[in-house]
């Protein structure tokens, strides 16, 4: 009877712990998505998902646990101790979620030959970060940077580049290939296709684009795109067809 007559407490006390637990997830969030997974990377890389797993099982675990802990005819010793406890485990996961969600960030959309590529830092050949360009061998934690590569200096290196790319490893994901945008654009100007392409693939993304670039200032009769691969889903990029400038994302399938 008194566990019965102590569900109210325990209730109140599991809310209290559900509103402090839901503030810290607020914050987290303000970094995950305010830093490290820029909008449409989070989409884009599987940032979102992943962050939402760690929070909805981190929003569940600590107010459970004190709802099971919970008891005022416990000292109030044994009492802080036990929520302590529960702090304790809770914190510990949520910096072990934060973790690897860090861990995994985009670091580099990257401008490969006919396409661009969303790089984590899982995807990166840590190896040859000293052989990048000095101003590139810091990785970002601001959301990616935007890049170009290089073309294989000599046989040698064009057939390294063939290899690795074999094994899964293309030169997008390799700092010594990477190199400044703007390096890339006349290759991107000559890659990029007409919207007219997306437009014929997907009937209904003709006024979706248009308002997007609209509100962008761009005409879309100047606009090309490039597809884009990543982690979690396929979108493409919208490029300046004249100069190559980046323009943004749309998230239609431009491998076509």
């Amino acid at each position: 009877m008194a566990n019965v007559m102590n569900f109210p407490l325990r209730f109140k006390a599991a809310g209290t712990h559900l509103c402090l637990t839901a503030l810290v997830a607020v914050m987290a969030a303000a970094l995950v998505f305010g830093l490290w997974y820029p909008w449409p990377y989070r989409a884009i890389s599987g940032g979102q998902s992943l962050f939402i797993l760690i929070i909805s099982v981190d929003l569940v675990l600590g107010p459970a646990l004190t709802f099971v802990a919970f008891n005022p005819s416990k000292a109030k010793s044994v009492l802080v101790r036990d929520l302590m406890v529960i702090a304790a485990l809770q914190l510990g996961g949520l910096a072990y979620g934060l973790h690897t969600v860090f861990q995994a960030r985009p670091v580099a959309l990257v401008y490969e030959p006919g396409r661009f590529r969303v790089v984590t830092t899982v995807d990166l050949r840590y190896d040859e970060l000293p052989e990048a360009l000095p101003e590139l061998r810091t990785l970002s934690l601001t959301g990616p940077k935007l890049l170009g590569v290089r073309e294989p200096r000599n046989s040698s290196e064009n057939s390294n580049a063939i290899e690795m790319a074999l094994q899964g490893m293309d030169i997008g994901q390799r700092p010594s290939y990477w190199q400044p945008y703007n390096l890339s654009l006349q290759s991107i100007v000559k890659e990029a296709r007409p919207l007219s392409v997306l437009y014929e693939q997907y009937p209904g993304s003709r006024q979706e684009i248009e308002k997007y670039l609209k509100e962008n200032g761009k005409q879309p009769a100047a606009v090309k795109f490039l597809p884009i691969i990543a982690k979690e889903s396929s979108w493409s990029a919208l490029v300046d067809g004249q100069t190559g400038e980046f323009i943004g994302f749309v998230p239609y399938d431009g491998f076509i």
